[in-house]
Parts: structure tokens; C-alpha cells; sequence
């Protein structure tokens, strides 16, 4: 009769804003629009990466596959929220949900290591110059982005069979938008130990090891900017990777701000902190791939230029 009772879950509500209707819409469009300037921002990045010959580099190459990840990552989610502001009864399957956990946090950690391959490169062009071409050849840096993925691919395989193995068999509503696997876990009526302590390791392998990763590669950068005796020259050398530094410090700052920021221990503030913790998870997942763009064509003379380029050959086409 127990396993009977372990096995009735079989979808998953999904709470969303529903304590907060007059929301919803507003939201909609903003969460619309904020999407539309991901795919629209990040998919022309993709594209003059491609097709501008000047930017067939590893530091582009890493760029456009940021930009594909981006997408990737935003899509396996911003679908899914928009459709809960839509829909009164906000429900996924169980292996929808599964499905969702996974593609969310493979791609979640494959940019946290994606962001530490682009530090290296970084760290080789102004360190070691000469040698860029030699250490940053196509057979490296092709196999540096390939193991991006399958790492966060291969921990997110781990983490999501952990996670569906468990016994569902009581509450089925995730406070949230999404399935976050933390939601989730709280939802089984069996002990998550080990699945606490596999996401601890993860967190240390995918976020803490690039981190010092970068964190030693911009000490290298800068000491070596530093011994540039002209002014010019180090404000040349410094350009070359403050887009990746800007991407850096907001991409790891909202993570820090998120899983940082001190509790409440007022009860009857309780549902006021759910809902701004669900908000900032949300927004979190948004600011990234909506900024990367921006960034990278703001701070970028190539790209912009690239940009430039294939704007205007579009309106020579029309």
C-alpha cells in the first residue's frame, strides 16, 4: 500500500504568481519582451560570429557559443513561465518537469565553466602573446567548448537522476515558476541527503573551481597590464577582455545576491519573501543572457563593427 501511495504524483502545480493575478499580465509582457531581446540580441551575435571572417577566433568562437547557451537556457524555462501567466491552472507533468530541471542546470553549469575557458583565452592573448596562435589552435580551443557542454550535460544527468529516483507521494505544488530542483526536493517524502550533498559538490566543481579559476587568470592579466609602459597600450590590452570581466562579475554578483542575501524572521513576512525570492530567481535567469549581448557589443569594436556591417548589408538587400 505504501509504494501504492510513493508512486501517485504524476504532475506537478506550479504556483507561480496565482496569489497575485493582477500580476500576471504585467509580467507577461515584461518577461515577453525581456525574452524577445534575448533571442533577438543573442542570435545576431551568433550570426556575426559565423559570418564575419574577422571574427573567426577562439575568443568568438567561445562568444557565440555563449550566446547559443543563452538561448538554450532561457528557452528550456521562459516558455514554461509565460505560458503559467496565461493558464489557471498552472500544471506540469512529471517528466516534463524532469526534462525542464535538466536542460535549466546543464545549462547553468556548462556556463559557469564556458565562462572560465573564455578566462583562459583571455589570459593566453595578453600573457602570452606570441604564443596565442600555438596554445589557442582550432584542436584546442574546439575541444575546450566540447567539454563545456558534456561536463554540465554530465552533472546535470547526475543531479536530475538523483532528484527522479526520489518518492513523490504527498503535496505536489512547487512554490515557483519552474521546476527548481531545490523546490522539488523539498516535495519528496523521502530523505535527500545525498542528493543535498551531491549538489554541494557540484556547487564547489562548477562554481567554486572557476571562479578561483578566473579569479588567478585577471590577477595574471593585470599584473601583466600593468608593466605596459604606456597608457595606450594598456587601455588597448585591458578592452580585449573587459567585456568578458563585465559578463563575469554580473553573472556570479546575482548569484552571490541571490543565495546571499540574509533570510527573514518575521513569519508574517514569510509570503513576501517568497515571492521576492521567487521574482529575483526569475529575473536572475533573464539579466544574464539579456545583458551578454549588450555588453559584448558595447564594449566591442569588432563586434560592434560586425554588427554594423550586417545591418547595413540588410538594408542593401531590401
Amino acid at each position: 500500500m505504501e509504494a501504492s501511495n510513493q508512486s501517485t504524483v504524476t504532475e506537478f502545480i506550479l504556483l507561480g504568481l496565482s496569489a497575485h493575478p493582477k500580476l500576471e499580465k504585467t509580467f507577461f509582457v515584461l518577461i515577453l519582451s525581456m525574452y524577445l531581446v534575448i533571442l533577438l540580441g543573442n542570435g545576431i551575435l551568433i550570426l556575426v560570429t559565423i559570418l564575419d571572417s574577422h571574427l573567426r577566433t577562439p575568443m568568438y568562437f567561445f562568444l557565440g557559443n555563449l550566446s547559443f547557451l543563452d538561448i538554450c537556457y532561457t528557452t528550456s524555462s521562459v516558455p514554461l513561465v509565460l505560458d503559467g501567466f496565461l493558464t489557471p491552472r498552472k500544471t506540469i507533468s512529471f517528466s516534463g518537469c524532469a526534462v525542464q530541471m535538466f536542460l535549466s542546470f546543464a545549462m547553468g553549469a556548462t556556463e559557469c565553466v564556458l565562462l572560465g575557458m573564455m578566462a583562459f583565452d583571455r589570459y593566453v592573448a595578453i600573457c602570452n602573446p606570441l604564443r596565442y596562435s600555438v596554445i589557442m589552435s582550432k584542436a584546442a580551443y574546439v575541444p575546450m567548448a566540447i567539454s563545456s557542454w558534456v561536463a554540465g550535460g554530465a552533472n546535470s544527468l547526475v543531479q536530475i537522476s538523483l532528484a527522479v529516483q526520489l518518492p513523490f507521494c504527498g503535496d505536489n505544488v512547487i512554490n515557483h515558476f519552474i521546476c527548481e530542483i531545490l523546490a522539488v526536493l523539498k516535495l519528496a517524502c523521502a530523505d535527500i541527503s545525498i542528493n543535498v550533498i551531491s549538489m554541494g559538490v557540484a556547487n564547489v566543481i562548477f562554481l567554486g573551481v572557476p571562479v578561483l579559476f578566473i579569479f588567478v587568470s585577471y590577477i595574471f592579466i593585470l599584473t601583466t597590464i600593468l608593466k605596459i609602459p604606456s597608457a595606450e597600450g594598456r587601455k588597448k590590452a585591458f578592452s580585449t577582455c573587459s567585456a568578458h570581466l563585465t559578463v563575469v562579475i554580473i553573472f556570479y554578483g546575482t548569484i552571490l545576491f541571490m543565495y546571499g542575501k540574509p533570510k527573514s524572521k518575521d513569519p508574517l513576512g514569510a509570503d513576501k519573501q517568497d515571492l521576492t525570492d521567487k521574482l529575483i530567481s526569475l529575473f536572475y535567469g533573464l539579466l544574464t543572457p539579456m545583458l551578454n549581448p549588450i555588453i559584448y557589443s558595447l564594449r566591442n569594436k569588432d563586434v560592434k563593427a560586425a554588427v554594423k556591417d550586417l545591418v547595413s548589408q540588410k538594408c542593401l538587400t531590401q
